[in-house]
């Protein structure tokens, strides 16, 4: 079946308004769930006031999400504003100065950034980070691929290791809220910055990229405390790249993305404020008196949303980048976890394309081995990284074996229309995989178990089924949006008309 295969407009019209009365239905039993429990005792904690002239309080239970557009909302702008401005200064002083700045741009970047992380952070911090920056360094000088793996794991495995742990944790100096998330996210993000520069030296035929050249990919401030991790060769060339001509509409497209991303963030303020998805899931009680629908609806809920949160969080800091002429990578389609090492020669380094068996496994094994490693060793992330682990390869394998013949003959004989509706009952449910997987990290394993429970066992036929369909109609839906776009990147030819013929002729 190709992706660009039609269906009917009245069928998709159909699929979109089964799938908005579905998402409205779950949607108007999550908020009655939860305006009618608001006093309850497990709420207290994370049901605090919020918006006080319409007597509606707000789910804050995710800290990323409250840390990043509520607490310290002010101080990250001020931090990536000021970071922005100083380049402007600079570019502005570069005339007057002789000498030729846009050309020194990184550094300029990381004069910034090493001046921002000393400041809120402290200067034995930053003794931490150049520490093992120069271990890394040392180690990329080897040349052997193996060992800048080993060499770097290691440095993130002291994070993880008592008394190791203990011992760098002092190395920040002060108390403050978000002193431990920049600790452990400047020193993680660090360590696998150093991992991709070690990797590209050993890819490097002449000589040595230098220590600064490190130094410059690591303290630039944007991606620092909270990534992505932007590999090296690219953030080399582009952050040295005297050509700084932008393309055109660009910086109306860039305005765009920034308006997008902050319409994103009211949209979710206001949802907090009205469907406490992430402070339900940990009322069990409450849980086992809610309606199957209201417990997908909470599952899907709780995906989406970290999906959202994700794109918004690179949304802000890629549109910092992209202010300084750089394209960072884009947000992370589903596993957000699984995206951040996909880039550094783990993921996509080992898979290569992701179509040979044994690759994919070996790729998704070393992956989730180190997303282990990088969120912290324990049951609930163990049973986490096994299931996405063994979803990617099943989900490969079920593609082989209908490759095959007489799956691919029958395939081949019926209409790509309804080829690729067969092919959207499989994706729905292995949507529904990818969903059951992933609250268990998101929320909690009870969670996940009822939800199973509910939706295979106690819920079959009609809940099971019912989810199911709603599911397959916004898979056709996705689908759909999947064709246009390759509509537009790749446009059929047009056939010529018979005025043409004749010219030819």
């Amino acid at each position: 079946m190709g992706i660009k295969t039609a269906l009917p407009k009245t069928e998709l019209y159909f699929y979109t308004a089964v799938l908005s009365l579905a998402l409205l239905w779950a949607g108007s039993w999550i908020i009655e769930a939860s305006s009618e429990n608001v006093n309850r005792k497990a709420f207290r904690e994370n049901v605090k006031p919020g918006w006080h002239y319409f007597g509606r309080k707000m789910d804050v239970s995710d800290f990323e999400w409250v840390m990043w557009f509520t607490t310290f909302r002010n101080h990250i702008l001020f931090a990536l504003s000021g970071h922005v401005i100083f380049a402007k200064i600079c570019s502005m002083l570069s005339p007057k100065t002789g000498i030729d700045l846009f050309k020194n741009r990184s550094l300029i970047y990381m004069l910034y950034g090493s001046l921002a992380v000393l400041i809120t952070m402290g200067w034995t911090y930053i003794t931490l980070i150049l520490s093992h920056c120069i271990i890394l360094y040392s180690v990329a000088l080897v040349k052997r691929k193996w060992l800048c793996f080993v060499a770097g794991l290691t440095s993130l495995a002291t994070f993880k290791m008592e008394p190791f742990n203990t011992w760098q944790e002092g190395f920040a100096t002060g108390s403050f809220d978000l002193q431990d998330v920049l600790f452990y996210g400047g020193c993680g993000f660090s360590i696998m910055r150093c991992m991709s520069f070690a990797l590209e030296n050993c890819e490097k035929k002449d000589g040595n990229y230098s220590f600064l050249d490190l130094i410059k990919y690591n303290f630039y401030l944007p991606f620092f405390f909270f990534g992505p991790v932007m590999t090296f060769d690219r953030f080399h060339q582009q952050a040295n790249n005297p050509n700084l001509t932008r393309k055109e509409r660009e910086m109306w497209n860039i305005t765009i993305h920034a308006l997008v991303h902050l319409g994103a963030i009211l949209v979710v303020d206001v949802f907090f404020h009205f469907l406490y998805i992430l402070t339900i899931p940990n009322d069990l009680k409450l849980l086992k008196q809610l309606s199957d629908w209201s417990l997908a609806g909470l599952a899907y809920s709780n995906l989406v949303y970290d999906w959202v949160k994700s794109a918004v969080l690179f949304g802000v800091i890629n549109t910092v980048s992209r202010l300084d002429h750089l394209d960072p990578p884009q947000p992370p389609k589903c596993i957000t976890m699984l995206y951040v090492f996909a880039e550094t020669y783990v993921y996509d380094y080992i898979g290569e394309n992701h179509d040979a068996i044994f690759k994919e496994l070996l790729a998704t094994i070393c992956t989730f081995a180190v997303t282990t490693l990088w969120l912290g060793p324990c049951e609930l992330v163990y049973i986490w990284s096994f299931f996405n682990c063994f979803g990617l390869n099943f989900e490969l394998w079920v593609a082989k074996l209908f490759s095959l013949p007489p799956f691919s003959t029958i395939e081949n004989l019926m209409p790509e229309a309804m080829s690729r509706r067969i092919r959207g009952l499989f994706n729905a449910v292995n949507f529904w995989q990818i969903v059951l997987y992933n609250v268990l990290a998101l929320n909690s394993l009870d969670f996940a178990q009822l939800v199973a429970k509910r939706l295979l066992f106690k819920g079959f036929p009609l809940s099971t089924l019912s989810v199911l369909f709603v599911t397959y109609c916004g898979v056709q839906l996705i689908k759909e949006r999947e064709r246009k776009q390759a509509l537009l990147d790749d446009p059929e030819p047009v056939p010529p008309t018979e005025a043409d013929k004749q010219k030819a002729e």
